[in-house]
């Protein structure tokens, strides 16, 4: 008779970092019936007619320590994986949040909070070419948002490699771009001061640095946005500033940006903006 042995050997190589998990207590599906038509003068669009089909998972829960946790992941149309977030809540210390690129962190958060009825205006099909600011948004990042002092937001923001498509657990990706590590750093303040006539007033900035690699060249990206929105009534107003210069050494690649937008409130059915 052959007697069968099964060895079992390990052996780790470098270093391995690991989080542990935490199941979320509850589990919500989101989603919504959205049609459009788009038509654009002198232009063959073919098929006018479009149709939104994307759906949100949300979940949320609490540590053993008190802290609490909420995760998104977000599909597109047709079911295909759009964005991922996780993010802890740890009281006095502030929110870390680890986000798989779906550009709701770091400077991409503020590229363009003009008011409007619906979409973004570069966003709603006639981007007509338009660069706006991005930082490290795009790429997986880690956000430490600190706690919300005297109507002020601070946010600071780290993407490894920016560029680098999302990644799933227990895996690493390398961006097959000139790209490396990038750095955001932006800021919300609501200066009511205890005023209502100043509780719709808005300020944001936002500053962003990616190391560019092309060659022997080490040009860094730079970025930069400013705006002040306000609302009164069912009126908002706001206008914006961006810049951005791309870290190439094949010429001077420099952007610049100037928005206004106005928004009008009809009742809660209707809204109209510019």
């Amino acid at each position: 008779m052959n007697k069968l042995t099964k060895v079992g050997c390990s052996a780790l190589c470098g270093s391995l970092a690991a989080f542990s998990a935490a199941h979320a207590g509850d589990l919500t599906v989101t989603g919504g019936a959205d049609m459009t038509y788009l038509s654009q003068g002198g232009a063959d669009t073919g098929n006018p007619f479009g149709m939104a089909s994307a759906v949100t998972f949300t979940g949320s829960g609490e540590l053993d320590n008190g802290w609490t946790f909420d995760f998104v992941v977000a599909e597109g149309d047709a079911v295909a994986f759009s964005a991922a977030r996780v993010a802890i809540t740890m009281g006095g210390l502030g929110t870390l949040e680890f986000d798989g690129g779906n550009s709701g962190n770091g400077i991409a958060a503020y590229d363009n909070v003009l008011p409007t009825a619906w979409e973004e205006a570069h966003g709603a099909g006639l981007s007509g070419g338009v660069k706006t600011v991005l930082g490290v948004g795009s790429s997986n990042n880690i956000q430490w948002a600190l706690p919300k002092f005297l109507g002020t937001e601070i946010a600071l923001t780290y993407a490894h490699d920016q560029g680098a498509s999302d990644t799933a657990d227990k895996s690493t990706k390398s961006s097959s771009t000139e790209t490396g590590r990038g750095y955001d750093a932006t800021v919300k303040i609501n200066p009511s001061l205890g005023t209502e006539i100043l509780s719709g007033l808005n300020l944001y900035a936002g500053a962003s640095t990616i190391e560019h690699y092309q060659g022997n060249n080490n040009k860094s990206k730079y970025e930069g946005v400013g705006a002040i929105t306000y609302a009164l009534g069912p009126v908002e107003v706001g206008a914006m500033w961006s810049g951005l210069h791309d870290g190439t050494q094949s010429g001077y690649h420099t952007y610049k940006n100037h928005g206004f937008g106005i928004a009008f409130n009809i009742n809660d059915d209707l809204s109209v903006s510019y």
